[in-house]
């Protein structure tokens, strides 16, 4: 698979992108920043670093090789009129932060309501990685989320919570350790209907099975 140039992130502008640098490049990159922080590139312990880092790169940003809409567009109708609440809790985010590109790390609780489709479960969950594997600020993540299922499902409502910790507070800045970040989006029924509202934020936040009381 050549990934010499990258293709255009589905949510961005029709601004010019440049072409991917080479792996040579991104390499050679990684060699400036260790001896900016340092260190010396050629010594045994780095000499592979900067291959190592190229490949965590390509996986940490796979993101920008998915289509979250096309994700979502296998959707079924056969529900058997099933209209309640589809509620998908504690999906794993590991994320990047694009002001420091420091690890965001926690969870992501997406929930819909049905309006004659419904979608894979597995599917919500790469929906998650498509943007979250990518450069990131929270509120930005959230939104692409919910807009998306909102888009392409069209439910009678869309709701994303997300909580997360992020590393460029807590291990540099104002070192802030054990600090949770939380940002929600609402669409449909989850913003105009106050039971709703209620009920989905009470499913997301009711004790896990095996919680200790």
């Amino acid at each position: 698979m050549n990934f010499q140039t990258p293709p255009r992130p589905f949510d961005a502008s029709p601004a010019k992108i440049e072409p991917r640098p080479t792996r040579e490049q991104a390499e050679e990159a990684v060699r400036t920043l260790l001896r900016w922080a340092g260190d010396d590139p050629l010594r045994e312990g780095l000499r592979d670093t900067p291959s190592r880092v190229a490949r965590a790169y390509r996986e940490w940003f796979c993101g920008y090789e998915e289509d979250p809409v096309e994700l979502l567009t296998r959707s079924f109708e056969e529900t058997d009129g099933y209209d309640e609440m589809v509620l998908l809790r504690d999906i794993r985010l590991e994320s990047t932060c694009e002001h420091h590109l420091a690890p965001i790390l926690g969870r992501v609780h997406v929930a819909y309501l049905p309006n004659g489709r419904v979608v894979g479960i597995s599917k919500l969950a790469r929906l998650v990685d498509a943007y979250a594997k990518r450069l990131q600020i929270q509120e930005k993540l959230t939104a692409q989320i919910a807009n998306t299922i909102q888009d392409v499902l069209q439910p009678k409502g869309v709701a994303v919570v997300v909580e997360a910790a992020h590393q460029c507070m807590t291990t540099r800045g104002v070192h802030k350790p054990g600090v949770t970040m939380v940002t929600s989006r609402l669409l449909g029924a989850f913003r105009d209907d106050p039971s709703t509202r209620r009920e989905v934020l009470a499913m997301i936040n009711s004790p896990r099975a095996g919680a200790e009381g």
